[in-house]
């Protein structure tokens, strides 16, 4: 029994310890307590009143308003500032100033619930509340409360008034809403303490508000006095909820609101932040809050009811605040509370409590040994790379999945989908849209009105991106009534999913929802949203939020569907997967050199790790009269690359269905080939390169007029018909049975007298004659419906003069050797072009964006979007070196690393990496042991392709060289880089 009341005597005392921390005590507390002592001792009364007011001051209003606070600094002795409008090297600037003339240095606070951005322009702006609240890890939060503290420290701001504890049951609330963490006083709680840990973790003092709770209300006290007009209960239960365990983790103050609420304070019209039974009886009594106790700022209209200047600032520190915010009249308002103090209305034991409290709290932040802030490098440490990717984590892990009827997400089976993309909101979702097209065809469609859903007919998927301002959480959000209408009619006709960004409350009683395939919650409109949106609509991040608020009569607070996908590439900042952006930053010195010495007009460069691409850049222009810039969307023509991202596939998908084998011999599959020296050559030595066949055929030079050395009329003509019916370049059409007599020739040729490595194009000119006698189909077709159509590799194939503009293609060369024209659109390859720009070894166009989707399914071992096209041990098969032994580094299609000093790559991947590269300057390389996928795409050739300025300077591998020297987080390290 002894043992037990001890038990509980223990418990007891650690609760009540617990409930009654201190939160300004300092790590010294010896030093703490001297320190306060001392000053306060020195002070005078008006002094010690002084310190009890903070003003607000706008940097953005210059020397005039430096002027104004420098006076109340020296004159009235304040006792720190509140910093608003205004830009971060004015704000540090004029902190300095400011400082320099206090006697006392001065409390510097701020608004900065989403980071210095609430008030300074130039600054970052982190998610709102809300959107974090969708958040299933707290960790994250804490994070995002680090970040927001660190650039508070960095500017000299000691009190950040945040987090926002406000419970947001009220969907009609017009100043909370986004800036609270939801409407489950757990999950307020929960986040909220995650938040000022964060803070706290760096030396930031935090602010619980709006105390008892701003949550339920539908008027702004900025405008009004509103009223909470719910029972004592229920506020102790719900909206104190917060406070209590907040206190408990050592909350550094309180930001008590103007608000009317009856069951607390019996005093009509009486706000909150004046009341004796709120601020002392509550707060101070019931909650035991030891820590600083702010007022709302008093020039708010909730607190304007008092006529005579000064009343209010006194009635509010008899009510038992610590500090008077942003009084309207300071000089006079000091001057009420001394005559107070001197005429017994205020003891000098009550004014001791707030003032040490002030004190202690200076103590805490550092203040006693007060440093200027340093501007050097200030904007650079504000607006760093760890904002960005905390930003981004944050994106990834809130998307908030609604519903997902007819599992309409991810979007998959793009073979068989068309789809669109309608607009809506009154914001850019330009981002939205760009991403969206990084995996399928996509069509803007615009749909302002009834009369306009006609031009949906065609489509079977329609995605509309609802887009709000992002430029405040204060902004509307809210769907136009015609726009209500027009989704109506839409989700009524399609399959239709809504991606919105925007509050959830955007959603409430919209007539749309029952029919609707798809809702997704965005929340914020931001690029980063945007495009993590599209990125996960398409399997390739994933949908982890929780819905924060209940949305009536639809969605309950929590709902949300979990899906972790990884199906597509996706797009994000280097360091999320292990690369230091400062060391790949290297690259762009290096292309700069490639375009300045004009190794090549420009190019396409894109990076991708573990299955993300962090760098997706172009460079230069078409030509080098610099008039058409390279996009990401320009197309070029791969050459060589049509190897393994052309023929290898669909050789590969025969292998594995039994239709061949590459240890089949070509007679096999040929046996036109009987009784000839190609007979017996294994599929596997010719894809090796290991077949003793010549390397190339110039086909086209006996075509050509022995004197004129142009196309002889014989076997070319300028109109198509019958005859000449295969189109090598613009008005140039080739005789029709020219297939056959260079098959022929290819037959006829001799063989090399050594078996040794010699890479040849050859072999795929058997290889596509096997495989479209096969399936009775062009390689152009094959290809389309085979891979590049479904995994939404829309800007590959071969003829792509047949579905782009011809200024979207970027030319190869001025050909006078034999076309005697500009090549753009038509394939480069000689060969090639006399098979009409189908070949198995040349033909293909792509950007790099496609190109590295092709090459991550070989990566993920034949998989991607979610559909398996290759066993993985068929992978395996092809990405064999089967000749190593006999110095041929090849594998079956694909090349391979150097087995010495010299090869195709810099040497620093690994054996098991594989790629190709192509004559007119492209190159792919994929690494399975680094998750890499590396592509170059240029036109080296252009204008002459004796220009191997590129080849020779090895940009290529220098610049796969950088990837890998980039490479330098393991995963935990990646975790911790915030930390």
């Amino acid at each position: 029994m002894k043992y037990f009341l001890a038990l509980i005597t223990l418990f007891c005392s650690v609760h009540t310890l617990t409930a009654q921390i201190d939160p300004l005590l300092a790590y010294n507390q010896e030093g703490q307590t001297k320190w306060v002592d001392s000053v306060y001792n020195s002070l005078t009364l008006k002094q010690k009143v002084g310190q009890l007011f903070i003003v607000d001051v706008f940097s953005e209003k210059g020397m005039a308003e430096q002027k104004r606070v420098l006076k109340l600094v020296e004159e009235q002795e304040i006792g720190g500032i509140i910093f608003s409008k205004g830009t971060p090297v004015k704000q540090a600037k004029m902190h300095n100033a400011l400082q320099a003339k206090s006697k006392i240095p001065l409390l510097i606070t701020m608004d900065a619930e989403w980071g210095l951005a609430m008030r300074l322009d130039s600054t970052y702006a982190f998610p709102w509340n809300m959107t974090l609240g969708a958040l299933k890890s707290n960790d994250l939060i804490r994070k995002v409360g680090v970040q927001i503290g660190k650039h508070c420290k960095r500017l000299g701001v000691h009190m950040n008034f945040g987090p926002v504890l406000d419970i947001n049951t009220n969907p009609q609330n017009p100043i909370i809403g986004n800036r609270s963490f939801g409407e489950s006083k757990e999950r307020v709680t929960n986040k909220s303490i995650a938040f000022m840990e964060g803070m706290h973790s760096v030396g930031v003092l935090s602010s619980g508000k709006h105390f008892p709770g701003h949550g339920d209300t539908d008027k702004d006290s900025h405008k009004t006095l509103p009223s909470i007009l719910f029972s004592e209960k229920r506020i102790n239960d719900v909206e104190l909820y917060p406070y209590r365990k907040l206190i408990k983790k050592g909350l550094s103050s309180v930001m008590v609101a103007h608000l009317n609420i009856p069951s607390l304070e019996s005093t009509e019209g009486l706000p909150s932040s004046i009341s004796p039974k709120v601020v002392t009886d509550i707060l101070k009594d019931r909650l035991k809050f030891k820590g600083l106790i702010f007022t709302d700022a008093l020039n708010m209209k909730g607190a304007s009811n008092f006529k005579e200047p000064g009343a209010i600032d006194l009635a509010a520190f008899k009510a038992g605040n610590d500090v008077l915010l942003i009084s309207e009249d300071i000089p006079k308002s000091i001057q009420k509370i001394i005559n107070e103090v001197n005429n017994g209305g205020i003891t000098e034991e009550r004014l001791a409590i707030s003032v040490k409290k002030i004190l202690k709290a200076k103590y805490k932040v550092g203040l006693h040994q007060y440093t200027p802030i340093v501007l050097d490098n200030l904007q650079k440490d504000l607006l760093s790379l760890e904002n960005d990717l905390l930003y981004e984590e944050v994106a990834e892990n809130s998307l908030t999945l609604l519903r997902n009827d007819l599992n309409s997400v991810p979007i998959r089976n793009l073979e068989m989908t068309k789809i669109a993309y309608v607009h809506m909101g009154d914001a850019s979702g330009k981002a939205f849209y760009e991403q969206l097209k990084l995996y399928a065809k996509i069509d803007l469609v615009e749909v302002k009105t009834a009369a306009d859903l006609f031009k949906l007919n065609d489509y079977n998927q329609i995605i509309v991106g609802f887009h709000k301002s992002n430029d405040s959480p204060w902004k509307s959000y809210k769907f136009k009534a015609e726009e209500a209408t027009v989704l109506n009619s839409i989700a009524a006709m399609h399959k239709t999913t809504l991606v919105s960004f925007a509050k959830p409350y955007a959603l409430q009683n919209l007539s749309a929802i029952p029919a609707l395939t798809g809702i997704i919650v965005g929340y914020q409109n931001s690029e980063i949203f945007q495009q993590k949106a599209a990125q996960a609509l398409f399997g390739a991040g994933s949908f982890k939020g929780k819905l924060p608020v209940s949305i009536a009569p639809y969605f309950n607070e929590g709902d949300g569907f979990f899906l972790n996908n990884n199906e597509r590439l996706s797009y994000g900042l280097p360091e999320s997967v292990g690369v230091n952006s400062y060391k790949l930053a290297k690259i762009d010195s290096v292309v700069n050199i490639a375009l300045r010495e004009e190794m090549t007009p420009g190019l396409q460069l894109l990076i991708a790790r573990k299955g993300k691409v962090i760098h997706n850049k172009s460079y230069g222009y078409q030509t080098y009269k610099k008039e058409v810039p390279i996009t990401n969307q320009s197309i070029y023509d791969l050459a060589s690359l049509t190897k393994i991202l052309g023929t290898l596939p669909v050789i590969m998908r025969m292998e594995q269905t039994g239709a061949m084998s590459i240890t089949d011999k070509l007679v096999d599959i040929l046996p036109e080939l009987k009784e000839t020296n190609k007979a017996d050559i294994k599929i596997v030595e010719a894809l090796s390169h290991y077949a003793r066949l010549q390397a190339w055929i110039p086909f086209y030079v006996s075509t050509l007029d022995s004197i004129t050395m142009k196309p002889s009329p014989k076997y070319y003509s300028k109109l198509k018909d019958s005859v000449y019916s295969i189109q090598v370049a613009e008005e140039l059409f080739l005789r029709k049975d020219m297939k056959d007599s260079i098959f022929k020739e290819i037959v006829d040729s001799d063989l090399r007298d050594r078996k040794v490595y010699k890479y040849s194009d050859l072999p795929y000119y058997f290889l596509q004659r096997y495989v479209e006698r096969y399936f009775n189909t062009s390689m152009a077709e094959l290809t389309h419906n085979l891979l590049y159509n479904s995994i939404g590799a829309n800007r590959t194939g071969y003829l792509p003069l047949r579905r782009f503009k011809k200024s979207e293609i970027v030319p190869t060369e001025i050909d006078n050797l034999y076309r005697n024209t500009t090549i753009q659109g038509y394939v480069h390859d000689q060969g090639a072009a006399m098979f009409g720009g189908v070949g198995g070894h040349a033909g293909l166009f792509a950007n790099a964006n496609d190109v590295a989707k092709i090459m991550q399914l070989f990566l993920n071992r034949g998989t991607y979007g979610g559909q398996t096209y290759f066993k993985p041990k068929t992978i395996d098969k092809f990405n064999t070196c089967y000749y190593c032994d006999e110095k041929n580094r090849r594998g079956v299609g694909f090349d391979k690393p150097q087995l010495d000093v010299s090869g195709p790559t810099c040497g620093c991947v690994s054996m098991s990496s594989f790629g190709h590269s192509g004559f007119t300057g492209t190159y792919t390389w994929a690494d399975p042991e680094e998750e890499i996928v590396y592509v170059f795409l240029s036109n080296r050739t252009y204008p002459d392709s004796g220009n191997r300025k590129l080849i020779r300077e090895d940009i290529r591998t220098k610049i796969q060289q950088l990837i890998y020297e980039a490479i330098e987080f393991d995963e935990t390290a990646q975790k911790t880089i915030l930390d």
